[in-house]
């Protein structure tokens, strides 16, 4: 039966160009996914865009000598761009420096604060000594009090799991500039978190199905609770939207508030440019719809506990209860789907140190299948993952370009060569059904995994297949049936029947290619739609650039069908660029390596 699905993406930072990094824990994944989803018939809206308030972006701002504004402009663009070419298909990619996304927060802060679950008191802020500006949790290191860890951040500890404060830290240092911060007395708003203890964990007792290290790490942040502040003394940022706070020029609901906000605000969003104005409550409001959330694993605590507590806030189910808020009773995530690392030598993909692969280099000279089929087969699904050039460039050879892209070629090739068109089976063998048999079963092993998010063990399948489909040209060699022909083609439909099969269920992962193969086989129109860059403006403002697509008219669907006999053929290019294996020991000229 079709499902509603919502796929939340996490926004990427509009500092500066993403890292292959980012895109291995928020951006194939929830693609892989969403493509597989639209296939099986399900309706899905996966939504995201780019995070832009915060102290990081004013920080990158003075460095590039531009406003807050005209950085996030800047980089909203090239991220746009890229996400584009590494054909993710948003129904709506867009940003948090919007009109609507503004109201949307302001709306959920009210409610909250309407419901008691946001409180101000005093807090000890930190300020960078050397410029007065307000410094981000996150933009605070130092010894953790409780593990004695040294790189501990001032909102949590990754080595220990437990919540911090930055004046909690010993010998705390700014990340910015490594100066001691100062702290002052300033009254800010904060989330009340211990007040959603009970609720939390009842909730989280009943997702069973999410990834061990995810509901663990959630479960033992329980223990902890303490009040969060959402506010900060800034000028960039969503407003306070209550009287004696709108007009203070200096103090904004901070970023980590607001940006998680964005998975709710992109919906309406999209909902008013899709024409209907009140379509985002299929996804928010109906009880049966599902919801997966997709990042990296240090955003884990704000989509496992903190944007819970927020929507249970709004929906005035904490444990001192409430009113509904103005959007109505709105779902909490169905399952947070988290990446660990890609790393590069052992350490974080690092833009700061020198250790990084932008993504629009890797597809300049690349392209986006070899990307996505790295991530998919050998990403950070489930531990910390090392990026090598050798590794990828064994992967693109002896796998895509020797496996799958041959298997195509050969299949395509000897078909032309010998028919001209998809010939039809006419001589029948065991070895022919049971290869069939083998395709056609992949379909729901393959289908149970990419519902489950097992997006390794889903690709591993598929590639199977291929081997299987391989091996069986190896066994019944066709070239040499040219006294038989009707035992030859029907090798050769068997053979391109089960490429169809293969190239769909390849289709989430590698959805260019997929296009390639489908024309081969003779294929017109659209068989995996790709998202579209679109100019839009807002009440009147500046044009920026939003991704969306046309996802229902592409032709792709979960099954196997059967290929067109007598369908013309034309002589096939390959598929896949086998690349020099000196460049598994060097990488590319661009590529800044520590």
């Amino acid at each position: 039966m079709p499902s509603t699905i919502l796929t939340a993406v996490a926004w990427p930072y509009a500092n500066g160009p993403r890292h292959i990094g980012h895109v291995s824990g928020f951006g194939v994944p929830s693609d892989v996914f969403s493509r597989y989803m639209r296939m099986a018939g399900h309706d899905v809206l996966m939504v995201s865009g780019t995070d832009e308030h915060g102290t990081p972006i004013s920080v990158q701002a003075d460095l590039e000598g531009v406003t807050a504004r005209q950085l996030a402009d800047k980089y909203n663009r090239v991220i746009v761009e890229d996400l584009a070419g590494l054909g993710l298909s948003y129904d709506l990619f867009t940003r948090t420096t919007t009109l609507n996304h503004y109201r949307v927060v302001q709306e959920i802060f009210k409610s909250l604060h309407r419901n008691g679950y946001v409180v101000a008191k005093e807090q000890q802020s930190a300020i960078s000594p050397s410029t007065g500006r307000t410094l981000p949790d996150r933009y605070i290191e130092g010894t953790c009090p409780i593990c004695g860890y040294d790189g501990a951040r001032g909102d949590q500890c990754d080595n220990c799991g437990n919540q911090l404060d930055p004046i909690d830290l010993i010998n705390p240092r700014s990340k910015v500039n490594g100066e001691k911060p100062e702290f002052v007395e300033s009254e800010q708003f904060f989330l009340d978190l211990p007040a959603f203890t009970q609720v939390l964990g009842r909730w989280l007792s009943t997702r069973e199905d999410w990834r061990p290290n995810v509901l663990k790490f959630s479960a033992n942040l329980l223990d902890d609770l303490r009040p969060r502040a959402i506010t900060r003394d800034l000028d960039w940022g969503v407003p306070i939207p209550l009287d004696g706070w709108r007009d203070q020029s200096m103090k904004r609901i901070y970023v980590w508030f607001d940006a998680v906000i964005g998975y709710f605000s992109a919906s309406v969003e999209w909902a008013r440019r899709s024409g209907d104005l009140d379509a985002w409550q299929k996804w928010w409001t109906n009880p049966e719809a599902l919801s997966y959330y997709f990042m990296g694993k240090d955003n884990i605590v704000f989509h496992s506990v903190i944007w819970p507590a927020m929507l249970l806030g709004h929906n005035g189910a904490g444990d001192r209860g409430g009113e509904v808020g103005t959007y109505g009773k709105l779902n909490l995530p169905t399952e947070v789907v988290s990446s660990e690392y890609l790393t590069m030598s052992g350490s974080k993909f690092s833009t700061s140190r020198s250790k990084v692969i932008y993504v629009g280099d890797f597809l300049r000279d690349f392209g986006p299948d070899a990307l996505r089929y790295f991530i998919a087969t050998a990403g950070p699904e489930n531990h910390d993952t090392d990026f090598t050039w050798d590794e990828f460039v064994r992967r693109n050879n002896f796998e895509l370009a020797n496996e799958w892209g041959n298997l195509v070629n050969r299949s395509v090739s000897m078909a032309h060569k010998n028919v001209g068109a998809i010939p039809a089976p006419r001589q029948s063998a065991d070895v022919d059904h049971d290869l069939l048999a083998t395709s056609r079963a992949a379909f729901d092993t393959i289908g149970s995994l990419l519902r489950r998010c097992k997006f390794k063990l889903a690709i591993s399948e598929a590639m199977r297949v291929v081997s299987a489909a391989n091996k069986y040209l190896s066994d019944t060699e066709p070239w040499k049936q040219q006294d038989n022909p009707e035992r030859r083609d029907t090798i050769l439909h068997t053979a391109l029947q089960v490429v169809s099969d293969a190239n769909t269920m390849l289709t989430p992962f590698l959805p260019h290619a997929a296009q390639k193969v489908h024309a081969m086989l003779g294929g017109e129109g659209v068989w995996a739609a790709q998202p579209e860059i679109r100019e839009v403006d807002e009440n009147g403002g500046p044009d920026y650039p939003v991704l969306m697509g046309d996802y229902a008219a592409q032709q792709a669907v979960w099954e196997s069908r059967p290929i067109s006999v007598g369908h013309p053929l034309e002589k096939p290019t390959p598929l896949f660029t086998k690349l020099d294996e000196k460049l598994g020991r060097t990488g590319p000229d661009w590529a800044l390596l520590s």
